[in-house]
């Protein structure tokens, strides 16, 4: 009989960020094909939280520059590991489908006649950012953004400031990217994020602008894994309070703080007070996180908890599930 594979997102490097479905996947799997980046942290986690899974683990992590195992051998292996009725997990960093090579996989896999499922995960452009408080988009500083991989030496993007550029895979780059970044619309001045180890231990955030990150970068000895922005945006960080100018922070809060005519219609006068985006000293993960766009439903946490409730007694058990609740509390309380 032919198994199954399934590209699961392992977002990030926070269990907390693995979706539920691809906790489920995990679980049922009996062998994990993960990579480096973000998917044995994942797994590392889970393991540290209490759950215990069966599956046996196969890393095929890649280093910079260095492919512990080439993706062509990675393909034949899921088709391999299927093909001899396995159910098989791809444990990918962030999301398969965004610089992850998840569709090559997949139709590699079809082409053999092995079944492909496909669990999305919380991308690293977006969620890196979120913890250092950086949203990509915000009302009155940018519509848009873009992702790009710099991996690569990138040539130049359209647009200006206001248009965030997400560079992932850009750190030996980055010195080219600046420069061709700068030479356009966007300018010198144009405010630069580096988010070092995003979630990891070795977080770390970097401010700076496309005339000053490179050289900042090198003497800070900025290293992979890290998540670049560059754009207006990056002024809303409380990282950046006291390093880039706080006009245009404060412009962005009166924008924020302000409703507009449509809300002004349907509220009652009442007073509003004013929320600020710069602080003293950097927020907590979790809350920087929220300011930047992720909320947390609470009353969706309690019913998936009623779902990840230990198992009873006398019920075949794959391991102890902690809540769901504890995996999204812990970056908070131990920030």
């Amino acid at each position: 009989m032919t198994g199954l594979v399934t590209l699961v997102g392992a977002g990030p490097g926070d269990a907390g960020l693995l979706t539920l479905r691809g906790l489920r996947s995990l679980e049922q799997a009996d062998v994990i094909v993960a990579d480096r980046l973000g998917a044995r942290a994942v797994l590392e986690q889970l393991a540290a939280e209490g759950f215990v899974l069966d599956a046996e683990v196969i890393d095929v992590g890649k280093l910079p520059g260095h492919h512990r195992v080439p993706q062509d051998a990675i393909n034949e292996l899921l088709v391999e590991l299927a093909g001899a009725g396995r159910r098989v997990v791809r444990l990918k960093g962030g999301d398969p489908f965004v610089f992850g090579r998840g569709r090559e996989e997949q139709l590699f896999c079809e082409a053999a006649g092995i079944r492909v499922e496909v669990v999305p995960g919380v991308t690293s452009a977006v969620s890196v950012p979120a913890v250092a408080g950086i949203p990509l988009t915000h009302r009155g500083v940018s519509t848009s953004f873009t992702v790009v991989s710099a991996h690569d030496q990138i040539d130049g993007l359209p647009g200006g400031a206001d248009h965030t550029v997400v560079l992932l895979m850009g750190v030996g780059t980055l010195a080219h990217s600046a420069h061709a970044l700068a030479t356009g619309p966007r300018g010198a001045d144009c405010p630069v994020a580096i988010v070092e180890d995003g979630y990891g231990p070795g977080e770390r955030v970097t401010i700076g602008t496309l005339g000053t990150i490179a050289q900042l970068a090198a003497a800070r000895q900025v290293r992979s894994p890290a998540v670049v922005v560059v754009g207006e945006v990056v002024r809303l960080s409380p990282h950046a309070e006291g390093i880039l100018p706080a006009s245009a922070i404060a412009e962005a809060v009166a924008l924020v703080t302000e409703p507009d005519a449509a809300s002004a219609a349907l509220e009652p006068a009442a007073p509003v007070a004013a929320t600020s985006v710069a602080h003293a000293r950097p927020r907590s993960r979790l809350a920087a996180a929220l300011d930047a766009g992720l909320a947390v439903d609470t009353g969706l946490v309690s019913a998936i908890d009623s779902t990840l409730a230990p198992v009873g007694e006398g019920t075949p058990a794959r391991g102890i599930r902690p809540s769901l609740s504890a995996l999204l509390s812990r970056k908070a309380t131990t920030s």
